[in-house]
């Protein structure tokens, strides 16, 4: 059906929010029309998830924000306020419950009731004329247990027309599918879009956005960048709104001084037959590599295969000219091979232990006296030259890493695993949750190592880190390495390059593995 430009469903004006020293949305604007499929774009922390949490009332946005449904100002304080204004959100994750039917799960939370009992015959009865409506191959009566990922995605909106909502919001909603799965979704997008329901859809896939778009909003660090109506959508114009920024005197690489060493590690067509499908690259001494890729691309779980934090099923490593077996994370750092998580609060850092203890966990049986007796005054001496060497700020090492900042904390964990004087380093979001300060310090360390001949490998999601740190950089796109830029390949390492490999707007300048 046509869209009605003069009766929006949905109108968010100046929604702004704020988290501890965290401006996440700045006066951000959206507005929604019956029968429309809404696009919304921007890089990973661009805020759309924030914007898309405060419609269906999971966070409360700052003072000021108004959100209006069918021209009426309305208040969201909560989920359940959202569901009775027809707002209905589909996550990645999807929140069902595997044990109970698809009747049960339709009708969670507004049960039907029988002399005081569920009564589930007539849940199965009213669900299944919305099942057949949908194309569902499954009845009210199957354990959602039992379904595959589709068709439990199709379980929740189900659920979400049943409830007769008239905003529906989709969050990359196809991470999980196959082709095939994909286009069932697709088809059913365009039935209900047929139907009068508005549908912001969020996606970072280019060509999925094309074919299914009406409008496209772009997000950009917090802030609304404007709207592109179908008629306008190319990927030049949608990649200049998600990366335009002004990064002058942050980041000081010079790309133009690629001198890289011998290769000190090479992997090959490494697979854990799940999400990494069959990547092979080199890593240089001196060298800082670069991995791009969009959020579900695949990078942190290339990293701890190549770690060996995780079980692969196929593909080799090799350290200076040596294949090094990869059954623990120990093999890894025997070999000289270290990786610094993404997640250093719940896999990284002992947050109960001192500073000096993170700092020493992994180095002090090197030093430890006769009989395992640990060398308390060398593991001090460690501890100092590190705080000292890392600028960390601390009062002294008996400080609690709990009680750091986000910045001190993570340059605990990574002089953690520079004590272990490695040849190669991982690092997966070195810079997350730290302030510019702690940012630019991290940016030193890198590019020290890399001077001293360390082979240096940084996973980011922020593209100006990886367009400023690094000589050459690697996009990945589920689960595959799709595209080089910099070193030799003679393409310039540029936002717009990363973000048309990494959502395929560009084309692929690596070969695909089988």
């Amino acid at each position: 059906m046509p869209i009605d430009q003069t009766r929006p469903v949905l109108e968010m004006r100046g929604i702004s929010k704020t988290f501890p020293g965290v401006k996440a949305l700045r006066e951000v604007s959206l507005t929604l029309y019956p029968g429309e499929v809404h696009s919304l774009m921007g890089e990973n922390g661009a805020g759309k998830s924030t914007l898309m949490k405060i419609l269906s009332g999971a966070y409360q946005a700052d003072a000021g924000a108004e959100i209006r449904i069918d021209g009426q100002p309305v208040v969201i304080d909560g989920p359940l306020s959202a569901k009775a204004l027809g707002v209905a959100v589909i996550y990645q994750e999807l929140a069902l419950c595997p044990s109970l039917t698809v009747a049960e799960n339709i009708y969670l939370g507004r049960e039907l009731r029988h002399g005081g009992r569920v009564d589930r015959r007539a849940m199965e009865a009213a669900c299944a004329d919305v099942l057949a409506r949908l194309g569902a191959g499954f009845g009210p009566k199957t354990v959602v247990g039992d379904l595959s990922i589709a068709e439990r995605q199709l379980v929740e909106i189900a659920r979400a027309v049943h409830a007769n909502a008239r905003i529906l919001v989709m969050d990359e909603p196809t991470t999980p599918l196959s082709s095939r799965e994909t286009d069932r979704l697709f088809a059913l997008i365009r039935q209900l879009r047929a139907d009068g329901l508005a549908i912001v859809y969020v996606s970072h896939r280019m060509a999925e956005i094309y074919e299914l778009s009406d409008r496209v909003s772009v997000l950009r660090d917090g802030t609304y960048v404007g709207t592109l109506g179908r008629d306008r959508l190319s990927a030049e114009s949608l990649v200049q709104m998600m990366v335009g920024r002004d990064l002058s005197g942050f980041y000081k690489k010079d790309h133009g001084a690629y001198e890289p060493g011998k290769v000190v590690m090479a992997v090959r067509d490494m697979k854990d037959g799940r999400r990494v499908r069959g990547c092979s690259f080199d890593l240089h001494a001196g060298e800082v590599l670069g991995i791009a890729g969009l959020v579900g691309a695949g990078r942190t779980e290339l990293a701890r295969l190549i770690f060996g934090a995780d079980e692969r099923t196929g593909g080799e490593l090799v350290v200076d000219g040596l294949p090094v077996r990869l059954r623990t994370p120990l093999d890894a750092i025997r070999a000289g091979v270290v990786y610094l998580t993404e997640d250093r609060k719940g896999r990284g850092l002992f947050l109960d232990m001192s500073v000096r203890d993170n700092i020493n966990v992994c180095a002090c049986s090197d030093d430890a006296r006769g009989a395992g007796v640990l060398n308390l005054a060398k593991a001090r001496e460690r501890a100092n030259g590190a705080i000292r060497d890392l600028k960390i700020r601390v009062p002294n090492s008996r400080v609690n890493v709990g009680a750091l900042s986000g910045g001190n904390q993570q340059k605990v964990l990574l002089s953690r695993l520079l004590e272990i004087k490695p040849r190669v380093l991982i690092l997966d979001e070195p810079t997350r949750g730290v302030d510019i300060g702690a940012k630019s310090e991290i940016y030193r360390i890198i590019n020290d190592l890399a001077r001293q001949g360390v082979g240096v490998i940084v996973i980011s999601s922020e593209l100006p880190e990886i367009v400023g740190t690094a000589d050459r950089v690697l996009v990945m796109r589920e689960g595959e390495l799709v595209g080089e830029l910099g070193g030799y390949s003679g393409k310039a390492i540029t936002q717009e390059a990363i973000i048309e490999l990494a959502t395929g707007a560009g084309g692929d300048s690596l070969p695909r593995a089988a």
